[in-house]
């Protein structure tokens, strides 16, 4: 089973060596890791909805028990970027698509995808949010990733 996205991050930034921060990253590659990685530190990709945190409902179920898991969401992340899917869709069946997703997934996942979408992941109130998983590492675990 996949650990949730928010538990690989943790692990990497606990991790004592940057060898070992991308050997955590390496060993749980997941489309969806990448796409949070690259979501929330590739400059040309560009979110069309708005920053901060949306009004949601927070999901309340015991670990392993979520509705979904953002493995499972991430494919639609497409709708919420400039060039995308959703580019199409009025702006307010864009941002409930989105706040549907923050409420099937884990509450710290959808703190995660929060934080992706403002491009806040590394930083939160000026403070290092998940310790050293930079852009400059996650360029070195997966080369090729980041496009900017």
């Amino acid at each position: 089973m996949n650990l949730y996205i928010h538990e690989v991050l943790e692990l990497a930034a606990a991790a004592k060596t940057k060898e070992e921060k991308i050997k955590i990253l390496k060993e749980h590659e997941t489309i969806a890791l990448k796409s949070i990685l690259r979501g929330a530190m590739d400059s040309l990709i560009v979110f069309t909805l708005p920053e901060g945190t949306p009004p949601y409902n927070a999901e309340h179920t015991p670990d392993g028990y979520s509705k979904s898991s953002i493995h499972r969401q991430a494919k639609k992340f497409t709708y919420f970027v400039k060039g995308g899917r959703g580019d199409g869709l009025p702006s307010v069946r864009r941002e409930k698509m989105f706040i549907e997703v923050l409420e099937s997934v884990h509450p710290k996942d959808a703190e995660v995808l929060i934080l992706m979408k403002d491009k806040k992941l590394i930083y939160k109130n000026n403070t290092a949010h998940y310790k050293g998983i930079t852009k400059k590492l996650v360029q070195e675990a997966f080369p090729n990733l980041i496009k900017d």
